[in-house]
């Protein structure tokens, strides 16, 4: 809704002005975002600039636990003596909702080295393959931690 307003505000501007162009197009867009900005309080949901920069910190967050766990699973591969422990443990998990914990789900199973075997019946627990269990375990939790907070933030106001 807010980005319809902004939109609606930002062709207005660009309707008052003598000439039409991009330039005039992004003056209105940027005058439409501050409006928007004040009125904020009026709304029910979250000034959405606000969650288009927490879409972009859970891609930060994502990018940077898929560069560490790659290091780890290159690490492990060019060792002389392949010396792995691969196992299935378990991951509790406080959020709700199907897009919630299929978000989750798909976000820990990107990350090289943990597949997530299975979801409990009452979406509170995942059952984890990992390629090194001691690794892999302590890894996942803390990516878990980080995956599981800027998740809140985008879904949920």
């Amino acid at each position: 809704m807010q980005v319809l307003i902004n939109l609606f505000i930002a062709t207005l501007w660009v309707f008052l002005q003598d000439e039409w162009s991009f330039l005039s197009f992004f003056a209105g867009y940027l005058v439409g975002i501050f409006v928007l900005f004040l009125m904020r309080r009026f709304f029910a949901h979250n000034f959405y600039l606000i969650t288009f920069l927490n879409i972009f910190r859970l891609f930060v967050v994502f990018i940077h636990e898929l560069f560490t766990s790659s290091i780890e699973v290159v690490m492990q591969v060019i060792r002389p003596k392949l010396d792995i422990t691969p196992g299935i443990f378990t991951l509790e998990t406080d959020l709700e909702g199907e897009l919630e914990i299929s978000l989750l789900s798909f976000l820990l199973c990107l990350t090289p080295g943990s597949v997530v075997v299975e979801v409990s019946d009452d979406n509170k627990v995942f059952y984890v393959h990992g390629l090194d269990i001691p690794t892999s375990s302590d890894s996942l939790l803390k990516s878990k931690e980080r995956f599981e907070k800027s998740i809140k933030k985008v879904t949920r106001k």
